[in-house]
């Protein structure tokens, strides 16, 4: 068949489907302001149902087009079906990154503007209402937690009608972070999250409320082990491909080749990360490799 089809054509557009995706995420508030409007004003209303009674609308109301192109799309050819979802797949990632940005900056204002969070690669996981109970007393007070895929913000509500709503009164990174149930008699839902920085006993508003937060530290926390752990395979991996220019036997009885430090992003024996206190970068002498500790090999 010669006859061009509807799915020719979209096969030949699909690129431009990602605009769908905007769509369709809008759908929902567009609907909804149609009809505050609708209710709120006599003469947007009797100009929407003077359109609608036009023949060219087909007795359909003004929400029926609106949601034709949210309907209508999936049905289309079955040949162009997997360009379409590849269109809208990649829709839904930037949406996704938008709607997380969104949050991002949301949360920073919350915070006064002054913590560094704002960034593609941080996402925030869960937040809300907790108590901490104090280390001498076990009083409760109200706090509020931030949880990103890569710290967690134990913060101090602020009884303010404007600026900040936060204070960040301690960071917890979750590298390193372990999540422990704990029971307590007096105080019931509690568990201990500990932490290179500082270890918190907090209190949740119910069983439930607990779980939900244990849940979500715990994942976040092997996410997060996952991630380093892979990239510290395929670093490691590039390590051990690199040639050797100096045997054992050789060490110290020839100069070797420097690696440099663009070259490496964390120690060549250890395979930890440098960082500009604990882990600065060292070379060694006799072999030209970069690790955490001065190499003895210097003497």
């Amino acid at each position: 068949d010669t006859s061009p089809r509807i799915s020719d054509i979209l096969q030949k557009l699909a690129p431009f489907l990602k605009m769908y995706g905007e769509y369709v995420k809008n759908f929902d508030n567009a609907m909804e302001l149609v009809k505050t409007w609708t209710e709120r004003s006599c003469l947007f209303k009797s100009i929407i149902q003077d359109i609608q009674k036009q023949k060219i609308c087909g007795n359909l109301t003004l929400q029926h087009h609106m949601l034709e192109p949210v309907q209508r799309i999936p049905r289309f050819g079955e040949e162009s079906l997997e360009i379409i979802s590849t269109a809208a797949s990649h829709s839904n990632s930037a949406i996704r990154k938008m709607e997380n940005l969104k949050k991002l900056l949301e949360v920073h204002e919350m915070l006064g503007e002054e913590e560094d969070i704002v960034n593609p690669s941080n996402e925030l996981i869960k937040e809300g209402q907790i108590l901490k109970l104090a280390a001498r007393n076990t009083s409760a007070q109200e706090r509020y937690l931030f949880l990103f895929n890569n710290r967690l913000l134990y913060c101090v509500p602020k009884f303010s009608l404007v600026g900040s709503k936060f204070t960040v009164r301690t960071r917890v990174g979750v590298d390193g972070m372990k999540i422990v149930e704990t029971h307590n008699e007096e105080y019931p839902h509690t568990f201990q999250v500990s932490g290179k920085e500082r270890t918190l006993e907090l209190q949740a508003s119910s069983e439930q409320d607990k779980e939900e937060w244990i849940k979500a530290l715990q994942s976040t926390i092997d996410a997060f082990q996952q991630r380093n752990e892979t990239f510290r395979n395929a670093i490691a991996k590039e390590y051990d491909d690199m040639p050797i220019e100096v045997s054992n036997a050789e060490l110290g009885k020839r100069a070797p080749r420097w690696i440099r430090d663009n070259e490496v992003t964390m120690c060549m024996k250890c395979k930890e990360p440098f960082n500009a206190l604990t882990r600065r970068r060292h070379h060694c002498r006799a072999c030209g490799h970069v690790s955490t500790n001065p190499p003895l090999f210097n003497e």
